[in-house]
């Protein structure tokens, strides 16, 4: 009975376990209203339990049925749980549940729906009679209306005449002011009036002005003349705007008097020149005037034309009062200061060079500029008096701290020896003493009136540039096309590279010197953007200077490398061969101040990096073949199996020439050795030069690479130190060819010790206790080459650069050669041991008894020391022998025996 209760045995009663199923149906439909009642969120049921779908009937809350839409998929996947039968029955429930809602609905309502026909029985004539008075009022009201639309109109038409009476009597009022002005303006600059001019002989229309007697003209004092002409010009500008506002709309009367209103302008304009004219002469000293004003009067006069010139910008006659300065001051200086012979000519009386009136109490006056350029070392390139100051700033400080108006402001130019800079010095003071403090005066002006906030915008007035430009237009226009004119042929001749060398520069510089008096940046930029400035900067023939530049530099040069053949001239340090020397002066030509002009500078950069291309394709030419020789050759082999020859014990087949050097091979190594290191010399010498050169001048010369268009193209720094890059490259190759000459050398020295064994064979020498004599031959060569113990030798000047490497180098080949011979001598021995090998002694390099065994170690001794000695004279070159791999392993070949090998 116990087994039927096993597991098992239920199995087999129950295959489906119906039991186990009904038992948790039934737990969970007792868990059900538990569960409903309180149902967890997704979030809360534990892991591994299923939220059951909720049975939720039909009703009007149902999203799906109480949608504008009804989705029926929706729907459907809603009641997914649900049957299609049971779904159908459901529905069907739902539908006689909403037709009893709507019977019921009806019923409830039923009363409400039958009162509401009769309630409304009647309300159709009380409608009626409520209607009939309403037409009577709305004809009232529309008659009302069409009333107060009459009343409105009559009232609009006498607002709109009142309107109009009152434009016409403000047009009026205003012709009246034109009228008054107009009359009131010809009073003032005593015209004669249209009708007084009725009364001459002359015609109607025909205008004569009124005579200006000398005793009218002493009464009115210059200031009374200039305050006069301001007001009338103040007056006239008012006259501008009222007729400007009529001309909005015909009108007869402004035609007939605008022929009055342009007399008025006329003669307000010639009453302007003239008053300036007659105070700029009497500023200046104009016409024969002997005397110069005193400093009160000078204030005086400059009170007048800051009036005349205030005067000119309101009226907007800017270029007016230029042409004033221009006919009465600037004109009469430069047709008597620039004319052909004006450099040729001996200093005159006309162009004094007295000193300027000095400041009390103030720094002395600005010592004089020279025009040349600034010292040799570092060089620098002209920057027009180099200063980080704005020099404009600097000119209003030397006027806060000077008593004088006219302090001395003008940077002079040095001119000893040159009559173009005392002509330009002669400019510079008259423009300084009679033209800057009125340009400054103009400049205020403007910038008061508004006048230049207008031209910074860009905007014009009249189809012209608002504002006063004195510096561009009077004084460079007047200025320039004198120098164009009358001594272009001398200044701008380019036949003459050092003279026009020292025109351009000194032109430079008084035009830098004229820009330090301008007023302000803006007059520095009219002037340079000013048609005369353009034209005379073209009238520099500055590449043809460059080309009569570049075949003076390249005739020398080519001269010079004519000879392809590298010879030493030890007066040409810290170069070995004239060639090179002359490679640097060139590149030093094209900076150097004789000869360097900035606007050129693009063009001598690039024949700087030809002269170095040059000089790498001479080098190419004049050096010897890069093909090895024989034995050179023979040394790359015993350098490739260098590695080979390390181990003691392996066999090589590769041919090793035994015999020394002759004569005629060591003169044509000796030759070459020369040749290499005086080029190396050469590269290395003439790489610090151009570097040196750089640092100190070129880099500040050149413009700046980060304005370069082009963001991939390469800086001048980089384009040098390629072209560098391009020499350079042949100093490893050089040094290469000096090494295998001087490894196979001191190979050579190496010859001897095939010869140690036999020296101990059967002989009664000692135990050796020094190295042999040709250790300390073999780098005698590399010792000699560099100068070591010798007088001179040819890679001298290479020591602190090269000796390290080369002899690491050689050391390397020579220890590779040593452990040859050592290894053919060991297998050597080891071809007799074989011969003997019937007796039981045999030694290493001799007999086979105890003396053999003697001699071995004698042998032995003697490698040991040599070996030691050939790394002592290594390290004295500065090898660093612990770190060499190749030698520790030649030593412990020389430490070891044949039975220790085998």
């Amino acid at each position: 009975m116990a087994s039927l209760k096993s597991p098992d045995a239920l199995r087999l009663r129950d295959p489906f376990e119906l039991d186990r199923l009904a038992e948790e149906l039934e737990a969970r439909e007792s868990s059900a209203p538990r569960k409903k009642a309180n149902k967890p969120d997704d979030d809360e049921l534990p892991e591994g339990a299923h939220d059951l779908p909720v049975y939720a009937p039909l009703s009007h809350d149902n999203k799906y049925l109480s949608a504008e839409t009804f989705d029926v998929e929706q729907f459907l996947l809603s009641r997914a749980y649900t049957s299609l039968p049971d779904l159908r029955t459901e529905l069907r429930d739902y539908h006689a549940a909403l037709k009893e809602e709507l019977v019921k609905l009806i019923n409830d309502d039923y009363e409400a729906f039958i009162s509401l026909s009769t309630d409304l029985r009647g309300e159709g004539a009380r409608l009626e009679s409520m209607k009939r008075p309403l037409a009577d009022l709305k004809a009232g009201v529309l008659e009302a209306r069409k009333t107060l639309q009459v009343v409105q109109d009559d009232i609009k038409d006498k607002l709109d005449k009142r309107a109009v009476i009152r434009e016409q009597q403000a047009f009026l009022q205003l012709l009246l002011k034109i009228s008054e002005s107009i009359t009131r303006l010809e009073s003032l600059l005593l015209i004669t009036s249209p009708d007084d001019a009725e009364k001459g002989d002359s015609g109607v229309g025909q205008v004569q002005p009124l005579p200006r007697t000398e005793t009218e003209a002493e009464d009115r004092t210059r200031g009374n003349r200039a305050k006069h002409i301001a007001r009338v010009a103040a007056e006239y500008t008012q006259l501008l705007y009222h007729v400007e506002r009529a001309s909005t709309q015909p009108c007869a009367f402004i035609d007939e008097h605008q022929w009055r209103v342009e007399r008025i302008k006329s003669t307000l304009s010639s009453d302007l020149d003239h008053l300036l004219a007659t105070t700029l002469n009497s500023l200046v000293g104009g016409h024969g005037k002997p005397s110069k004003p005193t400093e009160i009067e000078k204030s005086k006069l400059y009170a007048d034309v800051t009036e005349c010139l205030r005067t000119y910008d309101m009226l907007g006659l800017w270029r007016d009062a230029e042409d004033v300065l221009r006919r009465e001051v600037v004109r009469d200086f430069v047709k008597k200061t620039i004319y052909p012979g004006a450099l040729a000519a001996p200093r005159s009386p006309i162009v004094p060079h007295t000193p300027l009136p000095t400041r009390t109490g103030a720094a002395s006056p600005a010592p004089p500029m020279t025009a040349s350029l600034p010292p040799r070392t570092p060089y620098t390139p002209f920057t027009a008096f180099a200063s980080k100051q704005n020099p404009f700033e600097f000119a209003l400080r030397a006027d806060a701290h000077s008593s004088s108006p006219t302090a001395n402001l003008a940077h002079i130019l040095d001119e000893t020896d040159d009559p173009l800079a005392a002509l330009y010095n002669a400019i510079l003071r008259f423009v300084d003493r009679d033209m800057r403090r009125i340009m400054e005066i103009a400049e205020a002006v403007c910038v008061k009136s508004g006048s230049r906030a207008v031209a910074d915008q860009g905007a014009k007035r009249g189809g012209e540039e608002p504002g006063f430009e004195i510096m561009a237009n009077v004084v460079w226009s007047e200025i320039g096309r004198a120098l164009m004119d009358e001594l272009g042929s001398v200044i701008f001749a380019a036949g003459k590279p050092d003279e026009f060398r020292k025109h351009h520069e000194t032109t430079q510089a008084f035009i830098r010197a004229l820009e330090f008096l301008a007023p302000s940046v803006q007059s520095v930029e009219a002037m340079r953007t000013h048609i005369v400035f353009t034209s005379f900067e073209r009238r520099w023939q500055l590449p043809v200077y460059f080309q009569l530049r570049w075949k003076e530099i390249v005739t020398k040069l080519e001269e010079s490398l004519a000879t392809t053949k590298l010879e030493r001239n030890k007066a040409l340090a810290p170069f070995d061969t004239p060639q090179a020397a002359a490679i640097c002066n060139a590149i030093r030509a094209c900076w150097s101040a004789e000869v360097y002009i900035p606007q050129l500078s693009s063009r001598f950069w690039r024949l700087t990096l030809q002269i170095l291309s040059r000089y790498r394709t001479w080098l190419d030419k004049s050096l010897p073949s890069p093909e090895p020789t024989a034995k050179v050759a023979a040394a790359v082999a015993l350098e490739r199996i260098g590695a080979s020859a390390s181990s003691p014990t392996t066999r090589s087949s590769t041919p090793i020439p035994t015999e020394g050097a002759s004569a005629e091979s060591i003169a044509a190594d000796d030759a070459l050795l020369q040749q290499f290191a005086t080029a190396i010399t050469d590269i290395k010498a003439l790489e610090v030069d151009v570097m040196k050169l750089w640092i100190e001048q070129l880099n500040t010369m050149l413009p700046d690479s980060t304005l370069a268009e082009d963001e991939q193209e390469a800086t001048p720094e980089e384009a040098l130190e390629q072209a560098l890059s391009k020499l350079t490259s042949l100093v490893p190759t050089l040094t290469s060819q000096i090494v295998l000459i001087l490894s196979r050398r001191g190979c050579d020295a190496l010859l001897p010790m095939r010869s140690i064994p036999s020296q101990f064979r059967a002989s009664a020498k000692k135990t050796p206790t020094e190295p042999s004599y040709f250790v300390s031959l073999i780098f005698k060569h590399t010792k000699a080459f560099f100068g070591i113990q010798t007088v001179d030798g040819p890679g001298a000047a290479l020591k602190d650069v090269l000796l390290k490497p080369v002899a690491e180098d050689v050391f390397e080949l020579v220890a590779q050669r040593y452990m040859y011979w050592l290894s053919a001598m060991k297998k050597t021995e080891e071809g007799l041991r074989k011969l003997k090998r019937g007796k039981k002694s045999y030694s290493l390099f001799g007999k086979t008894d105890d003396d053999g065994k003697a001699d071995e170690d004698k042998i032995r001794t003697q490698m040991i020391l040599d070996v030691d000695a050939f790394g002592r004279e290594a390290e004295s070159l500065g090898v660093t022998i612990q770190e060499n791999v190749t030698y520790r392993s030649l030593a412990e070949m020389a430490r070891s025996s044949v039975t220790e090998d085998t």
